[in-house]
């Protein structure tokens, strides 16, 4: 631990997160972790598809995860995003509607809009390929911004080591 003038340096950056003991550098880091895991689940579903193209009457699926992303950023960023047509309640015995929470995992559903095969089967190689080469640029790009942010974060502390 790197301790200056009485102020323990690490102390105050290390944070209680979900209770565990995490450095949380930016506010944007668990977003980034989570837009990871959404596109190691992406990935997996894409090698399914792959995998499944010759299965009579296999649909190919897909994860919607951006959603899921905008409203956890709205959130923790505290932006008033009333975009929801809110739920109307004519009684008091009425429930209240379903709160969605920000650590959904999104949501998988079949992708249409491509023509079946004569066996009733959606995958088209072309599609998957390129959705796969999106998806490991995009998963690429993430982890080098958590590894920038991680590197700028030691050169801090190393920089505060100095002082």
């Amino acid at each position: 631990m790197i301790e200056k003038k009485g102020i323990n340096i690490a102390y105050i950056a290390l944070e209680i997160y979900k209770g565990k003991k995490m450095f949380s550098t930016t506010k944007a880091k668990p977003l980034m972790e989570q837009a990871l895991n959404a596109r190691a689940l992406r990935q997996e579903l894409i090698a399914s598809n792959i995998a499944n193209i010759d299965t009579p009457f296999y649909k190919a699926r897909d994860v919607d995860f951006e959603t899921t992303l905008i409203q956890a950023t709205h959130k923790m960023y505290d932006k008033d995003v009333t975009s929801k047509l809110a739920l109307a309640k004519t009684n008091g015995a009425h429930l209240d509607a379903p709160q969605q929470s920000a650590s959904a995992k999104g949501t998988i559903f079949l992708r249409d809009g491509h023509m079946a095969r004569n066996d009733a089967n959606t995958v088209d190689l072309d599609v998957e390929t390129t959705e796969m080469g999106k998806n490991d640029i995009m998963f690429n790009a993430l982890t080098a911004a958590l590894k920038k942010n991680s590197a700028i974060f030691r050169s801090v502390i190393d920089a505060s080591s100095k002082v």
